[in-house]
C-alpha cells in the first residue's frame, strides 16, 4: 500500500511539474505577445510622422541626404528602432542601423499590405532584415508622388539590440515567476494532494489488512463499514459478502460431512436390521431343509420378501435423499392439475385406509389453476405424506385432503386426526432419521420420507409447514405457484 501510494505521489509530482512548466510558458509567451502588440499600437504612426517631416524620394528617386538626416534623428530618440525604405515590391531601397548588418535584400510585402489595410489596428508581424527568419513587429506607410506609389517606410520596432534587452529581461522574470510563486504554489498544491491521496487510499488500506488477516486465517475479518458510496466502499462491501459466502460454504462443507459420517452410521445399522433377518432365515431354510414345514417355509420366505422390500425402499430412498440434497436430481417441469394427483393418491390410500377404519376425505376447490412441477417427484410428496398420515391416524380416525386457489397458486393441505405431535418434536420432524415414536409397534419406517418431502419441495421453490395441538390433529401444508 504504502508503495501505491508513493507512485500515486510521484505521479501526481510530476504531472504537477509539467503543469507548472506549461503555465510558465504560456504566461511568458502570453506577456511577450502582450507587449509586442503594446509597442506596434503605441508606434503605429512612427512612419506617418517621419514621411510628414521629410519626404524620402525626390523626383522618384532616394533623398539620401534628407532621409539619412531624419533617420538618424529618430534613432538618437530610439535607439530601438531600424528603419528601412522599400519598394512597391518589398526590395530594400536604403536603410539606417546601428552597425549596418542587414542580411535580407527584401522584406515580404504581404504584411505590409495587411497592416496599412487596417489602419495600423491589426497586430502584424514582419520580416526581420538583421535575422532571416525571424518576426518582429513594424510600422510602415505608404509613400505617394502625384499619385503614384514610390515605396515604404518600414520600421522595426524592436530592434536586435530590444531584442537583446528583452530576452534577459524575459529570463529574470522567469526565473522570478518560476522560484517565487510557480514553486511555492507547487510546493503546497504537493502538500495539499499528499494529504488528499492518504485520506483517499486509507479505506483501501483497511481493505489490505482485512485481506491479509483473511488469508492468515481469520476467517471472521471484516472491512469497517464505510460511510460513503464510493467505489473502495462498494470493492469493501464485495469482499465482506465474498468472504460471508465463503464461510457459509465452509459450514456447509462441515455440514455435509457431519451427514455424511451420519450417513454412514445409520445406513450400517438399519441395513444390518433387514440384512440379519434375511440371513438368519436364509440359513435356517438351508440347514433344515425339508424338515420344515410348508407352512413355515412360506411364512420364512415372506419375512425376507418382506425384509427385502424394506431394504430397498430404503436404499431407494437414501439414494433420492442424497441427489436431492446435492442438488443432483434432474427435473422434468410439466404442467399438471394438481387435482387429479390428489384424487389419484387418495383412492391409492383407500385400501390400506379401510383396513384402520380409517376415513380420507377430500375438500378439493373446482377450477384449480394449472401448476407447473415435476410428476414423479409431486407423485412422491403427497403419498409421503399419505403414508405418514395413514400410520398415525388411530383406528377409526379421519384424514382430510384440502386444495384451494391461494394467492395465486395452489394451497394443499392434509390433516389427520391423533394425538398430534408434541411441540418439542416440531422443529424437528423433517430431520433425516427422525421418529417421534421409533420404537412403538405397529410404526414402521425410515424416518427418511419427511426429510425426502422437505427437500422435493425446496427445488420446487416451496416450504413445507406442520402444524399439531399436540392433541388431537396434526397437517403438513405447502403452496405451488400457479404456472401462468
Amino acid at each position: 500500500m504504502k508503495s501505491l501510494f508513493w507512485r500515486i505521489s510521484v505521479s501526481f509530482a510530476v504531472v504537477l511539474l509539467i503543469v507548472g512548466c506549461s503555465y510558465v510558458y504560456i504566461t511568458t509567451s502570453t506577456a511577450q505577445r502582450y507587449f509586442q502588440e503594446t509597442t506596434q499600437r503605441l508606434n503605429a504612426t512612427v512612419a506617418d510622422y517621419l514621411i510628414k517631416e521629410v519626404n524620402p524620394f525626390q523626383d522618384g528617386k532616394v533623398n539620401e541626404d534628407a532621409l539619412g538626416m531624419i533617420m538618424h534623428s529618430m534613432m538618437a530618440v530610439n535607439p530601438g528602432i531600424e528603419v528601412y525604405l522599400l519598394d512597391p515590391d518589398g526590395e530594400i531601397l536604403s536603410f539606417v542601423v546601428l552597425d549596418k548588418l542587414v542580411k535580407l535584400k527584401r522584406v515580404d510585402i504581404g504584411p505590409v499590405k495587411e497592416f496599412l489595410d487596417s489602419g495600423g489596428e491589426s497586430f502584424v508581424m514582419g520580416d526581420d532584415p538583421r535575422n532571416p527568419g525571424e518576426k518582429s513587429v513594424f510600422s510602415t506607410t505608404a509613400v505617394y508622388e502625384e499619385g503614384k506609389l514610390l515605396g515604404y517606410v518600414y520600421i522595426i520596432l524592436a530592434s536586435e539590440k530590444y531584442e537583446t534587452i528583452a530576452s534577459g529581461l524575459l529570463g529574470s522574470y522567469w526565473m522570478k515567476l518560476t522560484f517565487e510563486s510557480i514553486l511555492i504554489t507547487l510546493v503546497v498544491a504537493l502538500l495539499i494532494g499528499l494529504v488528499l491521496f492518504g485520506l483517499l487510499t486509507r479505506h483501501l488500506r483497511k481493505i489490505v489488512t482485512t485481506v491479509e488477516q483473511f488469508k492468515d486465517g481469520n476467517l471472521h475479518a471484516r472491512v469497517p463499514k464505510a460511510n460513503s458510496e464510493s467505489e473502495l466502499a462498494v470493492l469493501g462491501d464485495t469482499f465482506n459478502h465474498m468472504a460471508d459466502t465463503i464461510l457459509q460454504n465452509i459450514e456447509e462443507l462441515k455440514n455435509v460431512d457431519s451427514l455424511r459420517r451420519e450417513l454412514i452410521a445409520n445406513v450400517s445399522h438399519d441395513l444390518r436390521n433387514p440384512l440379519a433377518i434375511i440371513n438368519g432365515y436364509v440359513e435356517t431354510l438351508q440347514m433344515k431343509g425339508d424338515r420344515i414345514s410348508q407352512e413355515d417355509r412360506e411364512k420364512y420366505l415372506r419375512i425376507i420378501g418382506a425384509s427385502t422390500d424394506k431394504l430397498s425402499q430404503l436404499v431407494s430412498d437414501l439414494f433420492d435423499l442424497s441427489k436431492l440434497e446435492s442438488r443432483q436430481m434432474t427435473l422434468k417441469m410439466e404442467r399438471m392439475k394438481i387435482q387429479e394427483l390428489l384424487f389419484d393418491s387418495s383412492l391409492k390410500y383407500e385400501l390400506l385406509a379401510q383396513s384402520k377404519e380409517i376415513n380420507i376425505k377430500t375438500q378439493i376447490c373446482q377450477n384449480l389453476p394449472l401448476v407447473k412441477a415435476d410428476l414423479y417427484l409431486m407423485d412422491r410428496v403427497i403419498q409421503n405424506l399419505l403414508d405418514n398420515a395413514v400410520k398415525y391416524t388411530p383406528e377409526k380416525g379421519e384424514i382430510l385432503i384440502d386444495a384451494c386457489e391461494s394467492n395465486g397458486g395452489v394451497s394443499i393441505k392434509i390433516r389427520n386426526s391423533g394425538p398430534g405431535i408434541p411441540q418439542k418434536d416440531l422443529s424437528s420432524i423433517f430431520d433425516r432419521y427422525y421418529m417421534i415414536d421409533k420404537e412403538r409397534k405397529g410404526i414402521e419406517g425410515s424416518g427418511l420420507g419427511l426429510a425426502i418431502v422437505k427437500r422435493i419441495l425446496e427445488v420446487h421453490g416451496s416450504e413445507i409447514e406442520i402444524e399439531s395441538d399436540s392433541v388431537s390433529y396434526t397437517e403438513f401444508a405447502f403452496d405451488l405457484p400457479a404456472d401462468v
